[in-house]
């Protein structure tokens, strides 16, 4: 019977090390990694997406801090053992809360697949921990982490149903076509053209991870139909962001192509940047929270202000720019945008606000704005390598791409930038600050 038990743990642990990972720099690293992975399957949008990761990221860092005490807790304050594995909490905190979130959103297909790339991921992990008794206890403080948080976000509003309509008149959001049919196909002629209705209107009613209400920073709104700045806008993006466009250069098609990842795109930023820091798992933690909140929350403000203003995509207005009131604007009923247009309203881009505030909260994170990364984009344009010297910049480059995409006025982009430092300042000031010893 002995040599049986032996044998049986000799085949788990030859089993743990052949699905093992690459190696990587730390537990919070690699389930950071593996939270974007189960995003992915399990079908969420960009939106929804942050709070996942938001989630995830306060629920490894409390279990950490449990453990070690260095920064002030998101909301689960523990006791934690100080003989606990960091490793097993980190993997039970990350575990729990994607489990309990994965069963709300998706197909039965996307729900399964995603709790099987889960259980896989969290074998693995929990394999690498050998000592039983520190296991255990990881696994009971990151458990008792996850629980707090999907506790604490239960009734937040990301499940509430907000009614909407679309307005008529000029300026207002309506149903857009885009040039790519979307896939799955769909039998209603209208949602086969793209014409899908607006997303998410119940998001600006979720409750804040950090702000103290989704409207706390306010914007004056794009600008008048008639004015210089609405024909400086309208001119820009028609001739930059055109799906056949003489102006826009390679280098702004590779930028458009570079960022349409989404948030994604910035948590691969913070693992590069805390893996090439040499970051522990602690300060890797706080790193990906504050930054996770910060852009959860720059979606949740965006799109309180978005639904208010209820502003047209350049795909409606270039189209019918003849009607707009403004001579300096000349239609076109052809014109496509180069990327196809999400189905929500203009202003503000919170591509631009969740850069800003992912930018802001890294930097103030890390110490220092200038800090030199290279990073390569995932789907749906995987492949391309950009470098940066700041955080700052990567933001910047961030908004531009919308405008070069075709998506977005300069002055939702602009002022999406203005909101997200806001937020993002907000976030890295008072969450996850040093404990005073």
């Amino acid at each position: 019977m002995m040599h049986a038990v032996r044998s049986a743990g000799l085949v788990v642990c030859l089993w743990a090390l052949a699905i093992a990972p690459p190696a990587f720099a730390n537990e919070v690293v690699h389930w950071n990694e593996t939270a974007m992975k189960a995003i992915v399957a399990n079908g969420q949008n960009n939106i929804v997406s942050t709070r996942t990761l938001a989630m995830v990221q306060v629920a490894v860092h409390d279990a950490l801090n449990a453990i070690d005490r260095r920064y002030d807790a998101y909301y689960f304050e523990g006791p934690g053992d100080t003989a606990a594995s960091p490793d097993a909490a980190v993997a039970a905190a990350a575990h729990t809360v994607l489990v309990g979130i994965v069963g709300s959103y998706g197909t039965p297909a996307q729900k399964g697949a995603t709790f099987a790339l889960l259980d896989e991921a969290y074998a693995v992990s929990i394999a690498r921990v050998t000592d039983p008794p520190a296991r255990n206890k990881g696994v009971a403080v990151g458990r008792a982490a996850g629980a707090a948080i999907l506790a604490l976000r239960k009734d937040d509003g990301a499940f509430r149903d907000v009614p909407y309509t679309p307005g008529t008149g000029a300026g207002k959001w309506r149903p857009h076509p885009n040039p790519v049919p979307p896939n799955p196909p769909v039998a209603n002629p209208d949602l086969a053209r793209g014409y899908l209705p607006s997303a998410v209107p119940n998001w600006g009613s979720v409750t804040p991870f950090t702000l103290l209400s989704a409207s706390q920073f306010w914007l004056p709104g794009p600008p008048a139909l008639t004015s210089e700045t609405y024909a400086r806008d309208y001119n820009e993006v028609k001739n930059l962001g055109g799906k056949v466009s003489t102006m826009r250069t390679d280098d702004q098609t590779q930028i458009a192509r570079f960022w349409f990842e989404g948030p994604g795109a910035w948590n691969t930023i913070a693992r590069t940047v805390a893996t090439t820091r040499r970051l522990d798992a602690t300060d890797s933690a706080r790193v990906l929270a504050l930054m996770n909140i910060a852009m959860a929350d720059a979606y949740i403000a965006g799109f309180k202000i978005r639904y208010v203003y209820d502003s047209w995509r350049p795909v409606t207005a270039i189209r019918e720019g003849d009607n707009d009131g403004n001579d300096r604007t000349a239609g076109d009923p052809a014109w496509d945008s180069h990327q196809n247009t999400p189905a929500v309203s203009d202003y503000p881009s919170t591509q631009s606000t969740f850069s800003a505030a992912a930018a802001v909260a890294l930097a103030r994170a890390i110490g220092s704005d200038e800090v030199n990364f290279t990073i390569t984009s995932g789907k749906p344009f995987e492949g391309i390598t950009r470098s940066f010297t700041s955080f700052s910049q990567a933001a910047r480059e961030s908004a531009d791409s919308r405008v070069y995409a075709g998506i977005h006025f300069r002055s939702a982009c602009e002022d999406g930038l203005a909101l997200g430092r806001k937020v993002g300042q907000r976030a890295a000031t008072l969450y996850l600050q040093p404990v005073k010893k």
